[in-house]
């Protein structure tokens, strides 16, 4: 109750800030140019040039054909395409054909937004998050739009590009402490250097941005939300904005630097050994242009760190493998609406590729397909009755948020006295509706070719009698690009397309190949294969398994 009264409040004040805003004095203020156009990190693909120069969009996995007309004059496809054309992350790959006749098109676009949209802070166009991305786009591609443009759509630009900043800042109070917040403030920071504007207001939007940074990055680098793709989307704003404070000579916020500082490690810690993320808590696809260009400005170079203490998740590497363990739970509930039902999953990589994953988050999918991915199911990790180790509350006023399960995580590392390196972790999210508690325990040998696991289920000393029976069912998610083959009934090959091979077994148990989704490939949805040990509890409460690679 105490969460949703907080979130009608939050409501309640965004829906007010465009009456907030009207009732502003000198809300009419317009600054007559912009100074800078801040550098965008973001991979530019010539073919969407290409398709935006026919009159076709194609975004959010949908391609939308405008016969010649401007996009808002249509009907859009899906919400998810709405947002990406109202954002204007697009104008971006204009860079590829940065013509007079491409740059034409793009202010022609621009006119035709501002005009429909322009003062009517309402529906899809004025989400928080999307406002805060066309801002930093219009900032970003302002040469772009801006090359050849009459003195009119000049003024009616820097108008509909102030009134959007202001917007942003009677709103961003009433957001809760997430991506999108944070997204805001650097937007915010970013305009105050990128117009003219009083000395004063770059440093009192830089002192903003400074606790909002203190708010959400944590001590060991990583975001409050605990998604490893959010450390890269944020420092793809954060590096052209200091790089804007620079270039201008302004003093640089002084969280900021030490912001990016810490979260290079923590990328570093979840790159896998083909160069990807980790797909955790809503890790989607990761575009290895972004990732290379991010990488460039890494000044803090040196091997991972072994574990991410405030994020709670463990990392064990050795010979060329590749092990990440999440051992924790959603640090709020307002940081859980996206978050996944994933404690005690893990990952697993070796030579250049990714044998062992989560399911990860569909960029652009149904509904159905984004909460289906959240499930315990999605990772690789174990299930009673095919039931989430924590449950996702649906309602009007707490969105999607997980309220209930996981209490308490405990973790344990240690290194035994061959080198081998030991993870135990504990979590209690079975506990309130079968008794039962889950404790994983993952070894990687010093040479880094074999791993060691085992999966028991018990019940707490304080428990009373017996439990009831359940169905446990311990998953091992298989990349899509891994070939899978039974070698008998207890033993899976597994075979990389270079050729690395390692095998799953799992002695005196059911090993069974099944048919799954890959929710997180640059294509969309993709089907897959899953390793699967069904065990009857508590006739079966301890399973060991081992993958050993095949020289």
């Amino acid at each position: 109750m105490a969460f949703g009264l907080r979130e009608i409040g939050r409501r309640s004040y965004r829906r007010t800030a465009g009456l907030r805003l009207a009732l502003t004095p000198f809300s009419n203020a317009v600054p007559d140019r912009l100074i800078v156009a801040p550098t965008d990190l973001h991979s530019v693909d010539p073919f969407v040039a290409d398709e935006i120069a026919q009159g076709r969009f194609p975004l959010a996995g949908t391609l939308l054909d405008t016969e010649g007309r401007s996009p808002f004059d249509v009907d859009l496809p899906t919400p998810a395409f709405a947002e990406r054309l109202h954002s204007f992350a697009w104008l971006r790959h204009i860079r590829a054909d940065r013509t007079a006749e491409a740059c034409a098109r793009a202010r022609t676009i621009t006119a035709t937004w501002i005009a429909g949209y322009g003062r009517r802070p309402r529906g899809i166009a004025w989400r928080p998050h999307v406002v805060a991305e066309r801002v930093i786009a219009w900032l970003s591609h302002s040469t772009i739009v801006l090359q050849g443009a009459e003195a009119g759509f000049y003024r009616r630009f820097m108008r509909s590009l102030a009134y959007q900043v202001r917007y942003l800042r009677r709103l961003v109070r009433g957001l809760p402490r997430e991506e999108a917040r944070l997204r805001i403030r650097i937007a915010l920071a970013m305009a105050s250097v990128a117009m003219p504007t009083r000395n004063a207001y770059i440093r009192r939007e830089g002192s903003r941005l400074d606790r909002e940074l203190e708010r959400q990055i944590l001590p060991d680098g990583g975001h409050v939300s605990r998604n490893p793709r959010a450390i890269l989307d944020l420092l793809l704003d954060l590096l052209p904005l200091r790089q804007t404070y620079i270039n201008l000579g302004h003093d640089i916020p002084s969280k900021l630097i030490p912001a990016i500082d810490r979260m290079y490690p923590a990328l570093r810690f979840f790159r896998h050994q083909d160069g990807d993320l980790a797909l955790f808590n809503g890790a989607t696809s990761t575009s290895a242009s972004e990732l290379i260009s991010v990488l460039r400005y890494d000044e803090t170079a040196g091997k991972p760190f072994k574990s991410l203490p405030h994020m709670n998740y463990h990392r064990l590497a050795a010979g060329g493998t590749v092990l990440l363990i999440d051992t924790g739970k959603s640090l709020s509930p307002e940081l859980s609406q996206r978050a996944h039902a994933g404690c005690l999953a893990f990952e697993m990589s070796a030579g250049r590729h990714r044998f062992i994953v989560n399911s990860g988050a569909p960029k652009f999918a149904p509904r159905e397909y984004r909460q289906l991915a959240r499930s315990t199911a999605a990772h690789s990790a174990v299930t009673l009755n095919d039931t989430s180790s924590s449950r996702v509350v649906r309602s009007r006023v707490c969105s999607t948020s997980i309220l209930a399960g996981i209490e308490e995580v405990e973790a344990e590392r240690w290194e035994d006295a061959y080198g081998n390196d030991w993870l135990r972790g504990i979590h209690d999210g079975y506990r309130r509706i079968f008794g039962y508690l889950h404790e994983r325990e993952i070894g990687l040998s010093s040479q880094g070719n074999k791993i060691k696991g085992r999966d028991r289920l018990f019940r707490p000393e304080e428990a009373g009698g017996p439990a009831d029976p359940v169905q446990a069912t311990a998953r091992f998610h298989v990349h899509p690009a891994i070939t899978l083959s039974e070698q008998d009934g207890e033993t899976v090959l597994l075979v990389a397309p270079d050729g690395e091979a390692w095998q799953f077994s799992a002695p005196g148990l059911p090993v069974v190949i099944e048919e799954d989704l890959f929710f997180a490939d640059a294509s969309g949805v993709r089907p897959s294969q899953q390793i699967v040990i069904a065990f009857s509890v508590p006739d079966v409460c301890d399973i060991r398994w081992m993958l050993r690679r095949l020289e």
